[in-house]
């Protein structure tokens, strides 16, 4: 079982900066995909950024150019550096991790809270 823990997010003006941190407890190893996604009140939860066991990285259009997802291997932890943020960024972050080889599995963080507004 990998057990995932966002942290970092917190009440930050608009154009201002945050970096999120996934933690995972647990090995993960082979082939996988860690996403990060966010879910503002009333709206549904879309993936705003993606990591390969690979490296390559993916982003969604709306954070393109802002936003950067790295990893540490080492520190078993996955990073969301967010820049010039906007108050349409506000929202839960959630961390998630997609293993496909040699496990199988799907696995989910509690959430980071990320307020965007002056």
């Amino acid at each position: 079982q990998v057990e995932l823990m966002e942290s970092g997010g917190g009440l930050v003006q608009p154009g201002g900066s945050l970096r999120l941190s996934c933690a995972a407890l647990g090995d993960i190893f082979g082939v996988y995909t860690i996403n990060w996604y966010r879910q503002a009140p009333g709206n549904q939860r879309e993936v705003v950024a993606t990591i390969g066991s690979g490296g390559i990285t993916r982003y969604s259009d709306s954070v393109k150019e802002r936003f950067t997802i790295s990893r540490d291997t080492a520190k078993n932890t996955v990073y969301l550096q967010m820049n010039s943020l906007e108050p349409e960024d506000t929202a839960i972050y959630y961390c998630n991790a997609v293993l496909t080889w040699p496990r199988v599995g799907e696995y989910w963080g509690q959430g980071t809270q990320v307020t965007v507004s002056s």
